[in-house]
């Protein structure tokens, strides 16, 4: 289990930032008219504004933009705005102790898996896994609703109530939740933020990625032996596969059917207007008989 952070207030503070691919400032009038709406005051990192090439401004200055944010006692948050490509690059120059000693919830998906792997490893710390702040327009009133367990410990719990979800193999586990974009956790082998999978429930959704792709990242996971000890498959969203849910079932039982582990598909976690937020790096429960996932909340009082 990794350490909780402090929850949220009205009035709180929070920074937004760019970690990744470069921001549209004129893009930004959604995200911040959601915070407004959480009853959050907000600062823009310099990251918003600034470009080189096709990042939000070089690695200094995207780093930098994130100390700042980690160092500043005011800041109760941090938000990625955006993801794309880029977090990996400043990934082996944070300094994570400043983040240990400065918990604060940090939020975002897809790129930013790379270092949701880094922080929940390196900084011991829960991090959350939630849409960015740019596609606020596109989220639907449920996603919305799951930024309030950052104001109050909630133990959240995904039935079919949700979404209809498809068990890959049966059983009931627990451990600690990890994971997220299929592509970026791949990217992460090999390197000092290798996704360490042993025990824990592993979490994973794609974009743009047809069934070959996602097979080979699948194949290339397996061979660095990331399925051995696994506790549980979480199953997200894999949308834009250019195939049917049969086809990308039928690929996910190939792979876990024969682990021995309950592994359960159809969780709306990732690129979708609904995308549930969730913490990664607190326990969680997950039942493939009953079809329910419940997971422990990532902030304290």
């Amino acid at each position: 289990m990794k350490s909780t952070v402090p929850c949220l207030q009205k009035g709180d503070l929070v920074g937004v930032v760019a970690l990744s691919s470069l921001v549209e400032p004129e893009k930004l009038g959604e995200a911040v008219a959601f915070l407004d709406e959480l009853g959050l005051r907000y600062i823009l990192g310099d990251t918003i504004h600034v470009k080189h090439e096709y990042l939000a401004g070089s690695d200094e200055i995207r780093l930098a933009d994130f100390h700042e944010m980690v160092k500043n006692p005011e800041v109760k948050a941090i938000f990625c705005v955006k993801g794309g490509y880029g977090s990996a690059r400043i990934a082996d120059k944070i300094d994570y102790a400043l983040i240990e000693e400065n918990p604060k919830i940090f939020w975002g998906f897809s790129d930013v898996t790379y270092l949701h792997c880094a922080i929940n490893e390196y900084a011991n710390m829960v991090t959350f896994h939630g849409p960015m702040l740019m596609s606020a327009n596109k989220m639907d009133d449920l996603s919305k609703k799951m930024f309030l367990q950052l104001f109050s410990p909630m133990e959240i719990q995904y039935t079919e109530a949700i979404s209809p979800l498809t068990t890959i193999a049966g059983g009931i586990t627990r451990g600690e939740m990890i994971g997220g974009n299929l592509y970026r956790l791949v990217s992460t082998l090999g390197t000092k933020f290798e996704v360490r999978t042993e025990g824990r429930i592993l979490l994973i959704e794609d974009v743009n990625e047809t069934i070959p792709v996602i097979d080979s990242m699948l194949q290339h996971l397996k061979q660095a032996r990331k399925f051995e000890q696994l506790a549980g498959v979480v199953i997200g969203s894999f949308t834009q596969t250019g195939s049917d849910e049969e086809a990308l079932h039928s690929l996910m039982k190939e792979y876990f059917a024969d682990l021995g582990i309950p592994v359960v598909a159809g969780f709306k976690f990732g690129h979708e207007t609904t995308n549930i937020a969730i913490p990664l790096g607190t326990e969680a429960i997950l039942d493939a008989q009953e079809k329910v996932l419940k997971i422990l909340p990532g902030v304290h009082v």
